[in-house]
């Protein structure tokens, strides 16, 4: 395992990351279901943001070595 990250940390980075996917599908899963264009901007946004997020997590969980 790489050094610079303990095994409880691995851990929260993976919860997080699940977390994260769950919260993406919901969004992409609420989305056909908006017909205010305000409400439909913020799930665009939240989607984005949580793409760029999760790349940023598998980025770290990538250092990992097994």
């Amino acid at each position: 395992m790489n050094s610079n990250y303990a095994l409880h940390e691995m851990l929260e980075v993976h919860e997080i990351t699940a977390f994260k996917t769950v919260c993406l599908t919901k969004s992409k899963t609420m989305q056909v279901l908006v017909t205010d264009p305000e409400l439909m901007q913020i799930l665009q946004q939240d989607m984005q943001l949580s793409q760029q997020q999760l790349q940023e997590l598998v980025g770290v969980l990538s250092k990992v070595t097994q």
